[in-house]
C-alpha cells in the first residue's frame, strides 16, 4: 500500500470502510445503501448527493473486490501520469456521469412502461408503485472503475493485458472494445440480473468524452508501454 498514490490509497481504504461500516450498521438494522445508494430521481427517498455517495457503497464482497482490484490494477497507472487531482476528478465525473445514465434508463423504463400501472407484481405480491420507485436503488463504483477501464485503453492502447482465462495476452484497446459490447449486449438483453449494466456504459462513456475533451485543450497526450 506505501507504494500506491495518494488517491487511488485513499479511494481504496474509503471504499472498504465504507463496505465495513455498512456490514456492521446491518446487524443493528440499519441498511445504510437506503439512504447513500442512488435512488430513481421520482423516488421519495432520492436526494441529489446519492448521485455521488452511491459509489462509495457496494452488495457483497465478490462486488466490492472486483471494483477494487481494478482501481488498484490501473488506477494507480492513471494517477502516475495525470496526477493527483486529474485523476480524482475523472474518477468523480465517470461516477456521476454513470449515475446520469443510470437515472436516464430507469426514467424511459418508467415513462414507457412503469407509468401505464399503479402497482407492479413482484412474485406474488403486488407493490405499489411509489413503493416499488423506491426499490430502484443502484450502488457500487463500477462507473468510475468502467470509466477508468475506458481512460487505460485510450492512453496505452496498445499495452497487453494477460486476463483469466484467456491463454494469451489481449491488447487494451480490444480488451475495452470487448467490454462495450458486453455491457451493451447484457443491458439490452439481461434487463432482470439486477446488474446496472448501462451506468457501467455511462461511466466510459464520460470517459471517452473527458480524455477528449482534455486532448483537444493539449492537457494530456497519449502514451504507449
Amino acid at each position: 500500500m506505501n507504494n500506491l498514490p495518494p488517491v487511488t490509497k485513499n479511494l481504496l481504504i474509503v471504499n472498504v470502510l465504507c463496505f465495513l461500516g455498512m456490514i456492521v450498521l446491518r446487524k443493528y438494522g440499519i441498511d445504510l445503501t437506503e439512504y447513500v445508494g442512488l435512488h430513481f430521481f421520482m423516488a421519495s427517498h432520492f436526494n441529489p448527493v446519492q448521485i455521488v455517495t452511491y459509489m462509495f457503497m457496494h452488495a457483497n464482497f465478490e462486488h466490492i473486490l472486483f471494483n477494487m482490484f481494478a482501481l488498484w490494477m490501473f488506477g494507480r497507472t492513471l494517477e502516475a501520469v495525470w496526477g493527483q487531482k486529474r485523476f480524482l476528478l475523472y474518477y468523480i465525473l465517470c461516477g456521476v456521469g454513470a449515475a446520469l445514465i443510470q437515472e436516464l434508463v430507469q426514467y424511459m423504463e418508467y415513462a414507457f412502461v412503469l407509468s401505464n400501472y399503479q402497482a407492479v407484481a413482484v412474485g406474488s405480491t403486488h407493490i405499489p408503485m411509489g413503493e416499488y420507485l423506491n426499490m430502484m436503488n443502484t450502488i457500487g463504483a463500477s462507473g468510475a472503475i468502467y470509466g477508468i477501464l475506458m481512460g487505460f485503453g485510450m492512453l496505452f492502447p496498445n499495452a497487453e493485458l494477460f486476463i483469466i482465462p484467456i491463454p494469451f495476452p489481449v491488447k487494451a484497446k480490444y480488451f475495452v472494445f470487448g467490454y462495450i459490447v458486453l455491457e451493451l449486449f447484457l443491458g439490452i438483453f439481461m434487463t432482470s440480473d439486477g446488474v446496472a449494466h448501462f451506468a457501467h456504459l455511462g461511466g466510459m462513456i464520460f470517459g471517452f468524452i473527458l480524455i477528449r475533451y482534455w486532448r483537444k485543450k493539449g492537457q494530456i497526450g497519449r502514451y504507449n508501454f
